[in-house]
């Protein structure tokens, strides 16, 4: 069941999810910071840190992420993280943990480090641009089967992903001729296609482009257009409709780690 507009206008509580690759050296210290931000500040979510990064979904209520992202924003480590935000009735996390990782966005090849190089970008505008325009490439979905089910763009190409580990051996399934053509992916919030980009092009796929902001940008600047359905996201929403609200209240499937 959709939740109603007046619902959400009890309870405005603010969500965000962040990431971003980076060398972070003193982890234990890192985590202690986070952690101890977003419980003075009443927040709930997953912050995941490791040598390459930091990967978060947190909410609260609007004033208390305001806070921290002010914090955030007055720290040399951690300022100019960019935010993805929406809004609902209430929290959709459980509690606050704060984890320490070998990798943000597991691969397990140590030779795929994206704050050094990763695929170059097009914008929300550019691939509206481009799928007005009918231009022929590769759209190629980089997410797990289980949220595709919810929601993608029209023309993308699946990969029937029950993990994204897996993600480099469907990748060298696809035809050779794939190669030569140019590829556009996308996830939901496009962490995942830091990573993807740089595999598809360890694959010797020869123009290959990541969404910035995946799913959830584009979303902010064209609601559906060229979309169907909706956004799966990784906590109790379930999944975000084009216009950044909650469709469901109820978890359809065993609580998941934060890939987004």
């Amino acid at each position: 069941m959709k939740i109603s507009d007046n619902s959400l206008q009890l309870l405005r509580i603010m969500n965000i999810a962040f990431y971003r690759f980076q060398k972070v050296e003193l982890l234990d210290s890192a985590r202690q910071f986070f952690k101890s931000l977003c419980l003075e500040n009443g927040l709930k979510g997953t912050v995941l840190l490791s040598h390459e990064g930091i990967n978060g979904s947190l909410a609260g209520e609007e004033a208390s992420v305001r806070r921290f992202q002010e914090v955030l924003a007055g720290d040399p480590q951690w300022s100019g993280l960019e935010f993805k935000e929406s809004f609902s009735s209430s929290i959709p996390f459980r509690g606050m943990y704060v984890k320490l990782k070998k990798e943000i966005i597991p691969v397990g090849d140590a030779t795929v480090t994206p704050e050094q190089h990763t695929g170059p970008r097009i914008s929300a505008e550019t691939l509206k641009k481009w799928l007005d325009e009918k231009r022929e490439f590769l759209f190629l979905d980089t997410r797990n089967d289980y949220e595709v089910a919810h929601g993608t763009f029209e023309g993308a190409k699946t990969l029937e992903l029950k993990h994204f580990r897996n993600f480099r051996e469907c990748l060298k399934a696809l035809a050779p001729e794939a190669r030569n053509q140019p590829m556009v992916m996308f996830c939901t919030g496009g962490i995942r296609c830091e990573k993807a980009s740089v595999l598809a092009e360890k694959e010797g796929f020869q123009e290959v482009y990541q969404l910035d902001g995946g799913i959830l940008k584009y979303f902010e600047k064209f609601k559906g257009e060229h979309y169907r359905g909706n956004c799966f996201v990784f906590d109790h929403r379930v999944a975000l409709d084009p216009e950044l609200k909650p469709v469901a209240a109820e978890y359809l499937i065993p609580q998941a780690e934060s890939q987004e």
